[in-house]
């Protein structure tokens, strides 16, 4: 017997289905486990027992802010995405390798996407035709001139970012979005890691992480959002860098729909994992060269 073609459809549409409708990206810059459990993280400390969590994920080496970062949105290591540099330097131009962005819109050329990001740095990551924002401190279309303003002052605070992003969540409701916050870094190389500025430069963190979360309640799609939240690095005195636990280790924290709840992952978590997770919840198909795996096992 022949069944009609549409029917012959149902299943693998059925299958192709994501498992998220949309998920969040929040890097806290410099959020080391051992300090982060320190300090008062009310809105982070509800998605932990809430959800899923390893304090004993790893970056990458060297453990700096766009090497690692590279690897959390590109889903391969230094060896392949090849940026081991941690500064704005235009003349270097921008990632060779896919982002998580690219890759989505290679799949959906309408998917809403974005980045808020602390650190003009990033810009070595806005592929072209791959953001609806990005925004560093306000939206911005075009790299910056030498010189201007912006140059000079390369870092913006966690508070603002939280306020612009969660003002174009409630009204866009991406499919793809990454939140950056830099506050624990600078207080981090200004007072030292584990410092009382550091703590609480984690309180006000975490007060921008519960406007981005607030605002996808009020956005409506919480129930079919994901909201990775982990950290590039974490640092040693007013530093980090080096090939140690104290850089090395990081918090992977994943709330959302299908995770497990109060669960402690115990399989190995790494940087670019969080990448491939994304792809695989939006049912975005890997690359073969990715150094990444979906943590399936913090999923029901």
């Amino acid at each position: 017997m022949k069944f009609p073609a549409i029917l012959c459809l149902v299943p693998t549409l059925m299958f192709a289905a994501p498992r998220a409708e949309h998920v969040f990206i929040v890097s806290i810059d410099g959020a080391k486990p051992s300090v982060v459990a320190e300090s008062e993280m009310p809105t982070l400390k509800k998605m932990v027992a809430e959800g899923a969590v390893t304090w004993q994920a790893s970056t990458i080496f060297p453990s700096k802010t766009l090497p690692s970062h590279t690897s959390m949105l590109t889903g391969v290591g230094p060896d392949k995405h090849q940026i081991l540099w941690n500064d704005f330097s235009p003349i270097r131009g921008f990632v060779k390798v896919p982002t998580i962005f690219s890759l989505l819109r290679a799949t959906d050329t309408q998917a809403i996407t974005g980045m808020f990001v602390c650190k003009q740095k990033f810009r070595h990551l806005w592929l072209k035709d791959t953001l609806n924002i990005f925004d560093f401190g306000g939206p911005q279309t075009s790299a910056p001139v030498a010189g201007s303003p912006e140059i000079e002052s390369d870092k913006k605070p966690a508070q603002m970012e939280a306020k612009n992003a969660s003002a174009w969540i409630k009204e866009n409701k991406p499919k793809l979005a990454f939140i950056h916050f830099a506050d624990p870094d600078t207080a981090g190389h200004k007072s030292g890691w584990g410092s009382p500025e550091q703590k609480e430069a984690l309180k006000v963190t975490d007060q921008a992480l519960w406007q981005v979360w607030q605002s996808i309640q009020e956005a409506g799609i919480a129930d079919t959002s994901v909201i990775i939240v982990t950290a590039d690095h974490g640092g040693h005195d007013k530093t980090h860098g080096l090939n140690i636990p104290d850089d090395m280790l990081i918090p992977w924290v994943v709330w959302g729909k299908g995770v497990k709840k109060a669960t402690t992952l115990t399989a190995p978590v790494t940087t670019y994992d969080t990448a491939a997770t994304a792809l695989w919840l939006l049912d975005v198909p890997l690359p073969a060269e990715f150094d990444g795996k979906p943590v399936t096992s913090a999923f029901e």
